[in-house]
């Protein structure tokens, strides 16, 4: 869900952006501060152990998004009290909570 959370708010930038991007999802952010995802484009899209990237269309679809918009990855510590990330979860809670009841 990080991974699409990610795209879908960038896709609605609606012109190309310097974006600050925080997020306390390791996998996300490693992706593109550690570079994993041009080794996995490099390797056609396999991980160091050969297996195939998991989500590769979502990871296409972020990377095409990274292309338009000047993108700086900021890992947060989740659940550490960090006032953006408890928002995020307690938005995250709320929506939860109002699909389930409808």
């Amino acid at each position: 869900m990080e991974l699409t959370a990610v795209i879908e708010a960038l896709k609605l930038l609606k012109y190309p952006c310097n974006v600050s991007l925080y997020s306390d999802s390791a996998y996300v952010v490693n992706a593109f501060l550690q570079k994993w995802i041009m080794g996995w484009q490099k390797n056609n899209w396999k991980t160091s152990d050969k297996s195939d990237v998991k989500n590769k269309e979502l990871w296409q679809e972020l990377l095409e998004l990274t292309k338009i918009h000047n993108v700086t990855f900021i890992k947060v510590k989740g659940h550490s009290d960090n006032e953006f990330n408890n928002r995020c979860d307690e938005l995250a809670r709320t929506a939860i909570k109002e699909l389930s009841v409808n």
